[in-house]
């Protein structure tokens, strides 16, 4: 009887580590998930960033120190790998030059009624949005495996097989190139 309790008691111990594995699994690959959408909206902002650049240097070419900038940050922020922290600083980086681009098309009422260049606005400022929704996303999951990760029997067999917390992406709401996209006469 008593090798029957202990069998059972090992068999028990066998079943709840492999539920809590296979749980951290799900968790990771819904972290990994949301920085892959994160990851995608990220080049799709840096992809439309050179066209807006070109569309603008032909209005306001004198902005040559702007332009720099902004391939300097961009080129940084695709350097920074998927380490959430980095990434973030660096996007945040980006878009404060990308935002000033965007005021400098306030000057020029010729630009700021191009259709190209309200095609480009209009598309950021969407890209924008989507970013944020992947990084709600993204956060959440991360914050659903860290609570895991940190939670009672997990936390002594989550070291075992490797899974660690994960860090969190920000972006500097302050710094975010929001671009308001305004369509009609201009003032």
């Amino acid at each position: 009887m008593t090798g029957f309790v202990i069998l059972a008691a090992l068999l028990a111990l066998i079943v709840l580590v492999i539920v809590l594995y296979n749980l951290l699994v799900r968790k990771r690959q819904l972290v990994n998930n949301g920085w892959a959408d994160i990851d995608v909206q990220l080049k799709r902002r840096a992809d439309l960033i050179p066209s807006l650049v070109r569309t603008v240097q032909g209005y306001a070419a004198h902005e040559r120190q702007l332009f720099e900038e902004i391939t300097e940050k961009r080129n940084a922020a695709a350097a920074a790998g998927d380490d959430p922290a980095r990434r973030g600083a660096a996007e945040s980086a980006l878009s404060r030059p990308v935002a000033k681009l965007i005021a400098v098309a306030e000057d020029y009422p010729d630009l700021k009624a191009s259709g190209n260049f309200l095609d480009l606005q209009n598309e950021l400022s969407e890209t924008e949005n989507k970013i944020e929704m992947a990084r709600r996303f993204y956060n959440g999951a991360v914050r659903e495996l860290n609570t895991l990760i940190e939670s009672f029997p997990v936390n002594v067999a989550a070291p075992a097989f490797g899974f660690a917390k994960r860090g969190y992406f920000e972006i500097e709401t302050a710094d975010r190139a929001a671009p308001e996209v305004r369509l009609g006469a201009s003032s």
